[in-house]
Parts: C-alpha cells; structure tokens; sequence
C-alpha cells in the first residue's frame, strides 16, 4: 500500500508542479478536497494542424540535399517536425532563428555544432538549441531527427 501511495504522489507532483494538487492533498488525509471550478480564457489559435497526422498521409517535403521533412503537428505555440537525412554526408546547413528548438534522434548518427560546441550524437540522444543560436548537422549515418519548436515556423508552412 506504501508503495502505491508513493507511486500516485510522484505522479501527482509530476502533473501539478505548481502547489499542493488536490491528489497530493487527499494521499496525505485520505479526506476528498473541495472541488474548485477554475474557468480559464481559451487562446485562439491564428494557424493550427489537424489533430491527428498520420505518417502515410503527410507528404515529405524539400529541405535541402538528401533532406526531407514532414510536419508532424502544430499550433502558434509549438510545432512537431521529423526530418530525414537519407544519404551519409548530407548536411543541416548551418543557421539561427528566434525559437528555441529540442531535437530528438530518433535513428542514425550525426555530427551536431551548436554555437562553439560539436558532439556527436545517435539514436537516443536529444539536444536543446536556444533561439538565435547558430546550429546544424551533417549526417554519419543515415536517419531521422525529431524537432520540437517553440513558437511555430510559420516559414515551414506553405503559403
């Protein structure tokens, strides 16, 4: 019983990082809180993808020698890309922008500099990019790369 109690508390810490969450609150004295109805505004949304995008279904798209990508999902926020280098040697040219990006390797190997720092990194690996830092790759082995960008690349989006 402990150890369930452990286990919902650490899952209640991880949903509500902010305070004591009513889990938390009712694992401690087993009592039920008080139900609170919180209304929070809705953000519209300028530019938004389709809930579900099925790889088979989303076309590949140009981005550069050996390069293609598909956008996985997106909103003015966030936008979820996979890239794939499809020949040893292709490269990332090197480039900045204004959001900040996490990359996901999710197969291959390749060399990653970012700013004055070059590793290189495989499947598994994740990297983080602040906005306006210079980064790009060339490809080791032949693979697909995860990116994760905040806010949105409204230039990825076709016109």
């Amino acid at each position: 019983m402990e150890k369930y109690l452990k286990s919902i508390f650490l899952l209640c810490t991880l949903v509500a990082p902010l305070g004591r969450s009513s889990c938390a609150q009712k694992t401690e004295n087993n009592q039920q809180p008080e139900t609170e109805v919180k209304t929070e505004e809705v953000k519209t949304m300028k530019a938004e993808s389709g809930v579900f995008l099925f790889e088979n279904d989303v076309q590949w798209e140009p981005a550069g020698e050996n390069i293609v990508r598909q956008i996985m999902g997106y909103n003015d926020d966030v936008m979820l890309v996979k890239v794939k280098f499809e020949k040893v040697g292709a490269v990332g040219t090197p480039h900045a922008h204004p959001h900040t990006q996490t990359t996901y390797v999710a197969s291959g190997k390749f060399e990653f500099t970012v700013g004055d720092e070059t590793k290189i990194v495989s499947a598994g690996d994740g990297l983080y990019m602040e906005p306006d830092v210079l980064h790009g790759c060339v490809c080791i082995e032949p693979g697909i790369l995860i990116d994760c960008f905040a806010p949105m690349r409204e230039d990825f989006l076709k016109k």
